[in-house]
């Protein structure tokens, strides 16, 4: 953000790029190729294992300088020093947001309220790995002394979604032996399907809260506890079939968990961004730690691809500024993630929440409102799959959609031609985004096909797509842990910069308090232990009888 309360639409480099908005609307993307033969070569670069291809945008020279200089005006090379030695970024909670703290291979020390931080992820890492040493050499079994097979991680939000997302990325390493479940919503289905796969015996629950409060993940834990104590007839082997990863260490042995078996986390690490802690412990187990290392190792490449690329070939920044430039100046109201590997299936779902928990703040960090939009919406699915579904939106809808595709170079699954089939779909879908297809060229295919000339002028509108829809090609060699970790750190990085540029704290989520307010005033009158609750709205009291009457309450 800039170092006053000053927008970024008052800074002269804002006026810049509105004048730079005005000049391409009347040019098609396809002309900036034609004009330009090395087009594509100018706007590739590359940084920690991943290659970003974005000339397929609406964009010129003049363009992508004066999206930095506002990027500079903003003050963004000053944040983002700040951000990465610990300065407390996250101002309405008064606390640093050091992520990248915990990927850091420990030569270098950030010292927050006397502590070392990096040196304390550090030793939680060193935990980490004789804890999974201890369990995968069977060091450490269940209270029948059999090994344990499967492991149960119950948590909410981002100690849901980044974990399950690496999970299924790096399903080619899962070598452990270990099955992963994830339990997050209250829905008691999810628990009871859990529960009828797995055996008591043989199962490690991990409960992942940092207040050890969330009521999610406490209502799943206590069912799965209560499950685990009926059928082993053994309470006090809770302590060795229970681990948590929490702040609050006094709650977690109340529930019975071993202290040995608790894991920390910190303040200065937001749940979204908790995935690199031993909030990823579900993943080490799977993937043994040598590759949850790797996985650090990549993110940390782009921590330092981050901190020291020029912003023109630096990669999350180039991804934001671009997001700013359709977001704010071209009025694009979404923006669809679109990862072509089935292993990268819950990359959008990882990413709405943490590029929409980030960015979806109504004020600046003064607590002034925005005058212009902040956040997007963020959606998305794997391909080939969405090409029969919302593709068919973003090439004939009414919306500006960007979109980022995303494809490995290489399968880890090389099948007759289908990668090549796979990759010939996204360069295809993001071709026709870019060019699609005149009237002209509807009415002389459809002649080719030899219709008669009053069927060709009925369907040729129908056939017509305005293409100029922009696009990314995100690339990696592999899906590895390493271009994992990158990946999901270039993400990280990108929902920070354009953070800066609105002026707005990305590490906050004051929004998702109310409802579960909400919702805990209005349990009590659903389950009759408070018949005289205040009355709320007439449409929540009618459903709150319909409840009680449907159950019999």
């Amino acid at each position: 953000m800039t170092s006053s309360d000053t927008p970024p639409t008052s800074l002269p480099e804002w006026q810049t790029l509105l004048a730079c908005k005005e000049r391409l609307q009347i040019r098609p993307m396809k002309t900036l190729f034609a004009d330009d033969p090395e087009r594509a070569q100018r706007y590739f670069i590359d940084g920690a294992g991943l290659s970003l291809d974005f000339s397929r945008n609406r964009l010129t020279d003049e363009t992508l300088e004066a999206l930095m200089a506002l990027a500079r005006g903003c003050k963004l090379e000053e944040r983002r020093a700040a951000l990465l030695r610990g300065d407390k970024v996250n101002v309405t909670e008064d606390r640093p947001a050091l992520h990248t703290a915990l990927r850091n291979p420990g030569t270098d020390t950030i010292v927050i309220e006397g502590q070392d931080v990096i040196a304390e992820a550090r030793a939680t890492l060193a935990r980490m790995d004789a804890f999974v040493e201890d369990i995968l050499s069977r060091s450490r079994t269940g209270y029948t002394n059999r090994a344990f097979t499967d492991v149960v991680s119950i948590g909410i939000g981002g100690s849901f979604l980044g974990p399950k997302l690496v999970t299924e990325a790096l399903q080619p390493y899962q070598t452990t032996g270990l099955r992963c479940h994830y339990v997050a919503n209250i829905d008691g289905t999810e628990i009871c399907e859990t529960l009828a796969e797995i055996d008591p015996e043989t199962t490690l629950f991990l409960v992942q809260s940092k207040s050890f409060s969330t009521r999610e993940t406490l209502e799943n834990s206590n069912v799965a506890r209560q499950w685990f104590i009926e059928r082993s007839g053994n309470e006090q082997a809770v302590a060795s079939h229970f681990m948590a990863v929490t702040a609050n260490k006094t709650a977690a042995q109340d529930f019975g968990i071993d202290p040995d078996n608790v894991f920390p986390m910190w303040d200065w690490v937001g749940g979204r961004y908790s995935l690199w802690s031993a909030i990823g412990l579900p993943v080490a187990l799977t993937i043994g730690m040598e590759n949850f290392r790797a996985l650090l190792a990549g993110a940390h490449a782009m921590d330092t691809h981050f901190r020291d690329a020029p912003l023109e070939k630096n990669l999350p920044v180039v991804m934001a500024m671009l997001g700013i430039w359709y977001n704010n100046f071209w009025n694009a109201e979404t923006h669809a993630i679109l990862p072509y590997d089935h292993y990268l299936r819950s990359l959008p779902d990882h990413l709405q929440q943490l590029d929409m928990e980030s960015s979806g703040k109504r004020v600046n960090q003064y607590g002034h409102p925005l005058k212009y939009p902040s956040g997007p919406v963020i959606w998305g699915g794997v391909g080939a799959n969405g090409q029969h579904a919302y593709h068919q939106l973003i090439h004939q809808g009414t919306r500006l959609i960007p979109a980022d595709f995303i494809i490995p170079l290489r399968t880890h699954n090389p099948v007759a031609t289908h990668h090549a089939d796979l990759f010939a779909n996204c360069l295809g879908q993001s071709r026709a985004m870019m060019a699609g297809k005149t009237l002209e060229d509807a009415r002389a295919e459809l002649a080719d096909s030899g219709l008669n000339e009053t069927d060709i002028e009925r369907l040729a509108p129908h056939k017509v797509i305005p293409g100029n829809q922009p696009s990314n090609t995100l690339m990696m060699e592999m899906v590895t842990p390493e271009t994992v970790g990158a990946l999901i750190a270039l993400y990280e990085h990108r929902t920070f910069v354009q953070g800066v540029i609105w002026g707005i704290d990305s590490f906050d989520q004051w929004g998702v308090e109310l409802g579960k307010k909400l919702g805990q005033d209005i349990l009590p009158r659903l389950l009759g232990t408070d018949t005289q609750g205040e009355a709320s709205d007439s449409a929540t009291d009618n459903l709150i009888e319909l409840f009680r009457s449907a159950n019999r309450l």
